[in-house]
């Protein structure tokens, strides 16, 4: 007896323990979720592309005359130079010497025309300038006199000699910055440095021939360089490439205002173009899964607190959000007022209890 009524007491204590585990089973089923209600809205539609910044104006600079030995380079990269800002300066001891060989040579010219003039009977000892012997003189006369002088030739090569002598010391032809410096003093050189006006630059991207509908010159870009991803840019597309090159893609540039030292020529971005799409049901991205290779969402049935296992299909898709329809293939459809589970939804299956939080 006493050992019947110790089994019966054992069975009754693991009926008891597996009620127990029975019932603690039954409430970790139940789910705690969020839900968002369905509503037509406008969807900031986006297209993420990658680009590459570009100086507005880029210049790979030379000395007018090749082969001359450089006296200084006064210039490094990354320097900021003026318009104007002497970069480079060649030896001009033999551009000098051309210079009064020239001056001389002008003079001489311009003396024995003055004499064949006066030989011809014009009084032009008193003039002092070319504009007073035009005054003076004939136009047909004077010209033929300044071709037998030789004064055309000598004022010409004059001219040559002075460039000559300006064309060893080179400028900056606008305001930037030096990049790319080769040069080197007591050397001769081909390229002396790049030039680069970076106050603005132009991102240049690619865009699929379908989403040309998405974008037109004067929209508003987000442009992110993927090295700085806390700095955001806004930039205004000025160009849409019209033609479709032979991969399908169309070639579209915007404009950003250079306001950060850390932006460089050739440096990769991010390109964000947003466009507004009216009327879509939008969902958080993390009320959308995939099951079985298709888009799935789980909608709340309220009046027995189950969630309803629905297939949909994403339109389109932005950083944060998809907007939805119902799936075609599968014959589903999502509507206005669904109360769709937007947490607590990777472990859900179909049918499953579930509390909103």
């Amino acid at each position: 007896m006493m050992l019947a009524m110790c089994v019966l007491a054992a069975c009754s204590e693991e009926k008891q323990q597996e009620k127990e585990i029975n019932i603690q089973g039954q409430e970790q089923a139940v789910a705690k979720v969020d839900t968002l209600v369905l509503r037509w809205k406008t969807f900031n539609n986006q297209l993420l592309c990658n680009g590459r910044l570009a100086a507005i104006k880029k210049a790979e600079l030379q000395m007018p005359r090749q082969g001359e030995i450089l006296l200084s380079v006064p210039v490094h990269n990354g320097q900021r130079v003026e318009a104007g800002t002497l970069l480079a300066v060649s030896d001009t001891l033999t551009r000098r010497a051309e210079l009064e060989k020239a001056e001389q040579d002008f003079e001489r010219a311009r003396v024995e025309l003055q004499d064949k003039l006066i030989g011809l009977g014009y009084n032009v000892g008193s003039a002092h300038s070319d504009e007073e012997w035009q005054n003076i003189v004939p136009a047909d006369v004077l010209h033929r006199v300044e071709l037998t002088s030789g004064y055309h030739t000598a004022s010409y090569q004059l001219q040559n000699a002075r460039k000559a002598l300006q064309d060893c010391r080179l400028r900056a032809p606008f305001a930037g910055r030096i990049a790319n410096v080769e040069a080197k003093a007591h050397q001769q050189c081909s390229k002396v440095c790049t030039l680069l006006d970076d106050s603005y630059f132009d991102v240049e991207f690619k865009i699929l021939e379908a989403e040309l509908a998405f974008v037109r010159q004067g929209q508003t870009v987000l442009i992110t360089p993927f090295v700085y991803k806390e700095q955001k840019i806004n930039g205004i597309i000025t160009e849409v490439n019209p033609t479709v090159d032979d991969r399908g893609l169309v070639k579209v540039v915007a404009r950003i205002k250079n306001t950060s030292a850390q932006l460089i020529d050739g440096m990769n971005v991010r390109v964000i173009v947003e466009s507004e799409v009216p009327n879509m049901l939008v969902v958080p991205k993390e009320a959308v899964v995939e099951r079985d290779g298709y888009h799935v969402v789980f909608l709340l049935d309220t009046k027995s607190n189950h969630a309803v296992w629905t297939y949909v299909d994403i339109v389109y898709s932005n950083l944060e959000q998809h907007a939805i329809t119902g799936c075609e293939r599968k014959n589903t459809e999502v509507k206005p007022g669904d109360i769709v589970i937007t947490s607590g939804n990777l472990n859900l299956a179909d049918d499953t209890e579930v509390e909103v939080n």
